[in-house]
């Protein structure tokens, strides 16, 4: 069923209304303009595609009637008949439309659908190949893709956020589309450009234009860099880390270029003989590795490029790298010994590229002595011997050092860490019984008593011994003695055991030699200051109270007769038989061993109590 008068639009028309709308919306097409006063309770609908008008919609009284077809399910009517809603748009549907109204008069009132979709996000994909700038064609730099979009986008290129455009022999880009069967188009475009080595970080990027109802947009791909290859200009070395080196470290050389891709590299090294390159080992990546570096690793260096396309050869400038070094250190006497009483030169040499400082500790404290190279030890005495190390360092290159230990030896008879010790001790038990001692020549040790005995070397002039032993009631009352001697003279230690069951609150009495060391092995137990001055305290209630009682008897025999006074010659003090043998008091002094001085002889053999600081009052005799 066609119009009444004639095919629509073939008179002379005024330019029909624009209605725009994105693909999946609804347009509203209205027959007739807002302004005008006609009635459409009576119209017809026609869709014009290539100039043929097509039925879809007719409208009676109000009442609408979709035509069979391509609409027959989109087309409804609104605003009490004069609009014709057509759902669910797609890009068939951008097309001219055409209203008739019957009454009061006829008329006609034309159409232009617009139909607009987005593209999707553009995706760029950049040529992982790479160009050379020695092509002599522009060379593929990336692709840019825009999908489902509709009408066709204007894509436009960017290098470094300019736009790029056509350029003979420089800049081509080829655009092409395709119509989906939805009707939305997808663009491809391809950039080809002649680049140059300042193109290595160029950011290349595309972007989309496009409209849509509300205006125009755009939407840009992310940026992508090409590899561009290039040849070298120039190598260089470079040495890590950076600044001094020093023996031990661990030092790499490598090879750089400013060439894409870097040229094949070799490292060479001035042979001091003969003035040439020597090639060096490299690793796979032509790293020449030096762990540790010595000093015989200073020298000059030089790196080789070779263009592998080109067959071209560079070479580096030459670079000196210098390794630091201590040379080791040497002291004389290696072995030095001295006697008591006289003095000792220690010397210490050391070389080494860089100035040196020299400085003496002593081992056992970490104390500092001296600086210089040169330590003097004056008036010796027996703890002077031990360890002294030098240490020889450059100050310029931190960490750069390097020691010397020697050990000191005075001559002397042996010296025990203890001269006496008590143990605490089960019957039927097994014991392990230590005894230390110290001297110049090292001593031996040998035991009183039957076991199984271990040496261990404290240091080359102190050894500790270990005996293993059964607690038997003969070894409860022999005690253990512990002999140490050398050819200047021999010293002992003598070991009391008492059943643990006999133990009382009485505090040790032993002597303690004043060269027992912190980890000796001895379980002796000091007396604490403390402890010392209440055992004096005591010894002094007890002779006053024997000298009392003494003053008394004394008295009571004066006064009886029995005590001439004032008589030339001597009187035995005569006691009741009942007091006989009681008043024995033995006073030990409270000094330590430091204060009392060595506790042996120059011969080596033990003293007589007297000696060792101990006083004894008899009053039996």
């Amino acid at each position: 069923m066609g119009p009444s008068s004639g095919v629509p639009g073939e008179a002379e028309q005024p330019d029909p209304e624009l209605v725009e709308v994105e693909v999946g919306g609804t347009a509203l097409l209205k027959c007739g303009p807002s302004h005008s006063p006609g009635n459409f309770s009576h119209a017809d609908w026609f869709s014009v595609h290539k100039e043929k008008p097509t039925l879809i919609f007719l409208v009676r009284q109000g009442q609408g009637q979709s035509e069979p077809g391509e609409y027959q399910n989109r087309l409804s009517l609104q605003d009490q008949g004069t609009t014709l809603a057509l759902a669910r748009i797609t890009p068939h549907d951008e097309r001219i439309f055409l209203c008739q109204g019957k009454r009061p008069r006829s008329q006609e009132h034309r159409i232009q659908l617009r139909v607009y979709k987005a593209p999707e996000e553009p995706l760029i994909q950049v040529n992982a190949l790479g160009i050379s700038v020695n092509s002599e064609e522009p060379g593929e730099v990336a692709t840019c893709v825009g999908r489902n979009g509709y009408p066709l986008p204007q894509v436009t290129w960017y290098k470094n956020s300019q736009s790029l455009k056509e350029e003979k022999n420089r800049v081509h880009i080829q655009s092409s589309q395709i119509v989906e069967s939805s009707g939305l188009y997808t663009l491809r475009s391809v950039l080809k450009a002649q680049l140059t080595k300042e193109d290595k970080d160029a950011q290349f990027y595309c972007e989309l234009s496009y409209r849509l109802p509300s205006g125009n947009h755009m939407k840009e791909s992310r940026e992508v860099t090409v590899p561009v290859f290039y040849p070298a200009e120039r190598v260089w070395l470079e040495v890590e880390p950076e600044g001094m080196l020093k023996e031990g470290d661990r030092v790499e050389i490598r090879c750089l270029a400013d060439g894409n891709p870097p040229p094949h590299f070799s490292i060479g090294k001035q042979n001091l003989s003969t003035r040439e390159m020597e090639e060096e080992r490299t690793d796979d990546n032509g790293v020449l590795v030096l762990e540790p570096a010595r000093k015989e690793h200073s020298g000059l260096y030089e790196c080789q490029g070779l263009d592998l396309e080109s067959t071209a050869s560079l070479l580096s400038d030459q670079q000196e790298l210098v390794v630091n070094y201590v040379s080791e250190v040497r002291v004389s006497p290696a072995a030095p010994e001295s006697q008591e009483g006289s003095s000792l030169t220690l010397t210490c040499e050391a070389e080494s590229n860089q100035d040196l400082e020299f400085q003496w500790l002593r081992e056992k404290t970490g104390k500092v002595l001296a600086k210089g190279p040169v330590l003097q030890l004056r008036n010796l005495k027996r703890e002077a011997g031990g360890g002294y190390r030098c240490v020889a360092s450059v100050p310029s290159v931190p960490g750069l050092n390097r020691t010397q230990l020697v050990n000191v030896a005075i001559f002397g008879s042996p010296w025990m860490a203890l001269r006496e010790r008590k143990m605490w001790v089960k019957e039927n038990s097994v014991l392990n019984l230590s005894c230390e001692a110290s001297g110049h020549p090292r001593p031996s040790i040998v035991w009183s008593v039957d076991g199984t005995a271990s040496e261990q070397d404290q240091d080359p002039q102190s050894v500790l011994s270990v005996l293993n032993v059964l607690v038997t009631p003969e070894l409860l009352e022999t005690g253990a003695e512990c002999v140490a001697s050398n050819s200047l003279g021999r010293n002992t230690t003598v070991i009391i055991l008492e059943l643990d069951s006999n133990r009382t609150t009485s505090l040790s009495t032993s002597t303690i030699s004043p060269y027992a060391r912190a980890n000796s092995t001895s379980t002796e137990k000091k007396l604490t200051e403390p402890e010392s001055k209440g055992v004096v305290i005591v010894a002094v209630t007890v002779c006053v109270l024997v000298l009392a009682v003494l003053g008394a008897v004394l008295y009571f025999f004066y006064k009886k007769g029995k005590l001439p006074c004032g008589r030339s010659g001597k009187q035995e003090i005569t006691l009741p038989p009942s007091r006989k043998g009681e008043f024995v008091v033995e006073v030990k002094s409270d000094k330590l061993p430091e204060e009392m001085g060595l506790l042996q002889g120059s011969n080596g053999d033990k003293r007589a109590p007297g000696d060792q600081g101990e006083k004894y009052i008899d009053l039996r005799h």
